[in-house]
């Protein structure tokens, strides 16, 4: 697939293209986009939630949903928190297998929710 790079403006393919893609899910809050309500993560909505597993779970399954759903061109196998750096920033990183290839592949996601970033 041939997309464009959110940057620079200029064509991207391949994994480069798939990472984005991935970033552009997890970091849009659903109900954001006003032609497509339903994309992007339920991430955002459990800011407040208190810090325990339960909540922690209920981050990874926002995050594997929605890339589950907008994302076909990966077959998810892991989320991960990583980091939580102290601007508030939180990083995930995402491990599935690209569907061109069947190669393994890892990508970072920062996601700014301390409002610092």
């Amino acid at each position: 697939m041939i997309g464009m790079n959110a940057t620079t403006g200029r064509a991207l393919t391949g994994l480069a293209h798939l990472y984005q893609s991935i970033a552009q899910i997890v970091t849009t809050p659903r109900g954001s986009r006003l032609q497509r309500r339903a994309f992007g993560s339920s991430l955002f909505e459990l800011i407040d939630a208190p810090a325990n597993t339960a909540t922690r779970l209920r981050v990874y399954a926002a995050l594997a949903t929605a890339i589950m759903r907008y994302e076909p061109r990966l077959q998810l196998r892991r989320v991960a928190l990583v980091e939580i750096t102290s601007t508030g920033t939180v990083v995930f990183e995402i491990e599935g297998v690209a569907d061109a290839g069947g190669e393994a592949v890892t990508t970072r996601v920062p996601v700014a929710l301390g409002g610092q970033a």
